[in-house]
């Protein structure tokens, strides 16, 4: 076995980076893959990112949101979070079975510690009965990753209001994700292990993986990015991980109804949106507004769904014509 371990806390780099590896490298062994991010979500392959995520949370709050190659639900990630990957080729692995790629890692922490740590349904690991890691996979092209987190100190009040998307009626047909009851690993390992940190905890899991008391002695294992790599990655990075088009723009069709009481009168918005742009919009209230409030309507027709777009498509909309006593920024935070 072959690994690598990140340097970068991107989450979009180090997609990109699984990415380029499976795809362009070839290893006569498997590869391992370890890395760990700044505050992030990646959404599955399948999802309705906006049904997932709270956007204003996560704007507020600088939370980085990206869309994987892989299926399965939504997760939220920090510093505390390490992720690992399994890079094997397609045929000397099921696709779904995820007890076989997670294995290594439940008994490298058996050691550690979590004994009660097991593979739970269908792509989870349990702690207590408490989900600590999910996982999913991804093939193509003979080659297969299998991908997972491992929470060992994850901010958990930021995940709940980050993923907790607010009431705001949105049907799709995206993949939901489903919520279970999260924890973090830290508390569950042995006494010398409260205190470590995740690059502390990376390496312990390289030692128990590759069975040995030191990382020099595997340092011939170790895959180095070359800089003509990192310009491969750099474009994946570009043409996926930070593009709004496949983060945003590649949800499904859906549908949000917002409704929210003013002083000045009740707005009751149903919107339309299609490859993450708004294809129609209707408003509906007991508000007051000199003028027809379907021109705002066309005016918003064609913006992207995202706070930003929202407000900057009404820059220059003097919105008392339509909604007396009710500003801009109220008419956002209702809509996004």
């Amino acid at each position: 076995m072959y690994y690598v371990s990140m340097k970068s806390h991107n989450i979009g780099e180090n997609l990109a980076t699984e990415q380029y590896l499976m795809n362009n490298k070839k290893f006569d062994e498997p590869l391992l893959l370890f890395y760990y991010e700044e505050p992030c979500i990646i959404v599955g392959r399948n999802q309705n990112t906006q049904e997932e995520i709270n956007q204003k949370y996560v704007q507020e709050h600088n939370i980085r949101v990206t869309r994987r190659l892989s299926g399965g639900g939504a997760v939220y990630q920090d510093l505390g979070n390490l992720c690992f990957s399994f890079v094997v080729d397609s045929n000397s692995e099921e696709f779904g079975d995820f007890k076989s790629f997670t294995k290594p890692i439940v008994d490298a922490l058996h050691k550690m510690g979590a004994t009660t740590a097991e593979v739970s349904g269908r792509n989870d690991i349990l702690v207590d009965g408490k989900k600590f890691s999910g996982n999913a996979m991804y093939t193509r092209n003979g080659k297969t990753f299998s991908h997972g987190t491992l929470m060992l100190n994850v901010d958990l009040d930021v995940v709940t209001h980050a993923l907790n998307v607010p009431e705001d009626k949105i049907a799709s047909k995206g993949i939901k994700s489903v919520r279970s009851r999260v924890t973090n690993l830290r508390p569950y390992l042995d006494k010398e292990y409260q205190d470590i940190d995740v690059p502390t905890f990376r390496d312990i899991l390289l030692k128990e993986l590759f069975n040995v008391d030191d990382l020099a002695d595997i340092k011939d294992r170790e895959v180095q990015v070359t800089d003509d790599d990192q310009k491969e990655i750099d474009k994946l990075y570009e043409q996926y991980y930070n593009n709004w088009d496949w983060v945003y723009g590649k949800s499904p069709e859906f549908t949000v109804k917002k409704r929210q009481h003013f002083d000045y009168g009740t707005i009751d918005a149903r919107l339309n949106v299609d490859d993450g742009k708004i294809n129609n919009i209707k408003f509906y209230g007991d508000f007051f507004g000199p003028e027809d409030v379907s021109a705002l309507a066309d005016k918003l027709t064609g913006v992207k769904y995202d706070r930003d777009d929202l407000a900057s498509a009404l820059a220059d909309v003097d919105l008392a014509k339509y909604f007396v006593g009710i500003s801009k920024e109220q008419l956002v935070d209702l809509l996004a």
